[in-house]
């Protein structure tokens, strides 16, 4: 199969959590021997602060996680649809794309009767700023994959799309896997980024102070960290590493005990069931993890199995004095949380889904099926979260 994907960045993942799945679902069609194309704009947000924070050098870790992977770099000028779409099957379009794109996108859907067009959202957007998703042409679509069944459910109520389908996140397994630990290693890891005062409240009482009280010895990496944040770290007593390349993730996770996790704030009041895809790359990596609340209403994971849940800060701090006491049975939950993960989460199995949803859009066996399906391991299928959607009523 032909496969187009117009995205916001597959180069860069500064602020960019995006682009961790991308790199996974591109790298396994690729795998199964589709044809795909990567376009992202030229001056792109994401790739503009990266490279003006690091150079060409940024882009080390992942060329050399994913050799094979590239990316079209496009202006609104010199973006020839015509020529980019001329025998392709598929086109999918993510969220961070400009309306104008998605409009003629659309248009190209209509004088192309055998292409199918699908948009993918993997933003609070649609529940946060609707008036803004309004904006989207995709009346012309052939249907939406949303990362939630909690946004699906407002595609179809709103009417924006004629079938929409939930398509979770997953983890990256080629990369995101145990590494071997160091003789010396930090109690806690911690990788995000500060996120425009989504989570900051959330920050304090379920990072920074657990930390501070504990006396542990932590690690935080990400970006877009104001001055008073940065204080605030280092009065908990935490290193702040900065930027750290998706695909370096691994071996920081290698060097903690523990992790956590703390959602953005709309996730959790309009968005029910979505963890960030962080949740999936640290369990995938057999880290032991501690989640501040959020609503797994979808049944991704099992709370108290896959990971603990502190409902208050004085409760993280228990829950991590218990994990960094207790190597036997935080070892446990992490092998737990890794083989849920290698059931259910993967990009692979992502991949299958995404087949699935190909074949009810009428694309053929012969290019839906590639080199053939995810043949992983230990697969139940009777056990796979699967995908979700249909014809809206």
């Amino acid at each position: 199969m032909r496969i187009a994907m117009f995205y916001h960045s597959l180069l860069s993942d500064w602020n960019h959590g995006n682009a961790h799945f991308l790199r996974g679902v591109v790298t396994e069609l690729m795998r199964r021997g589709h044809e795909v194309r990567v376009y992202e704009p030229e001056n792109g947000w994401s790739l503009r602060h990266l490279l003006a924070e690091h150079g060409e050098a940024g882009l080390e870790s992942f060329r050399a996680a994913y050799p094979g992977l590239e990316s079209t770099r496009y202006t609104p000028e010199n973006l020839d649809l015509d020529a980019a779409l001329d025998g392709t099957d598929l086109v999918v379009a993510h969220e961070w794309n400009e309306p104008w794109l998605i409009e003629r996108l659309a248009d190209q859907r209509r004088r192309r009767p055998s292409m199918r067009l699908l948009f993918h959202d993997t933003h609070h957007r649609a529940a946060s700023r609707p008036r803004e998703m309004a904006r989207y042409a995709l009346r012309g679509f052939d249907g939406a994959l949303v990362f939630g069944e909690v946004l699906r459910e407002i595609y179809r109520r709103r009417g924006w799309t004629r079938r929409a389908w939930t398509w979770h996140e997953a983890a990256d397994v080629r990369i995101f896997r145990p590494r071997p630990a160091p003789a010396e290693m930090d109690d806690l890891v911690w990788i995000g980024n500060w996120g425009d005062g989504e989570r900051a409240a959330e920050l304090r009482e379920f990072l920074l102070e657990p930390v501070r009280r504990l006396g542990l010895r932590a690690t935080v990496y990400g970006v877009r960290y104001p001055a008073a944040a940065l204080a605030m770290l280092k009065g908990a007593g935490i290193r702040y590493g900065g930027w750290l390349p998706n695909a370096l993730a691994p071996e920081a996770f290698a060097r903690a005990r523990a992790t956590v996790h703390v959602p953005r704030r709309p996730y959790v009041a309009a968005l029910p069931g979505i963890p960030t895809i962080r949740v999936f790359e640290a369990l995938a990596c057999r880290i032991p993890l501690v989640c501040s609340p959020w609503r797994d209403t979808e049944g991704l994971f099992t709370p108290g199995q896959n990971y603990l849940t502190a409902h208050c800060g004085d409760e993280m701090a228990e829950r991590l004095r218990f994990l960094l006491d207790h190597p036997g049975p935080a070892r446990a939950q992490a092998e737990r949380g890794m083989a849920t993960i290698r059931r259910r989460h993967t990009c692979a199995h992502r991949v299958d889904e995404l087949m699935e949803v190909c074949r009810e859009l009428g694309l053929g066996a012969r290019e839906v099926e590639g080199f053939g399906r995810n043949e992983d391991e230990g697969r139940d299928g009777a056990d796979r979260v699967g995908i979700r959607g249909g014809i809206h009523a």
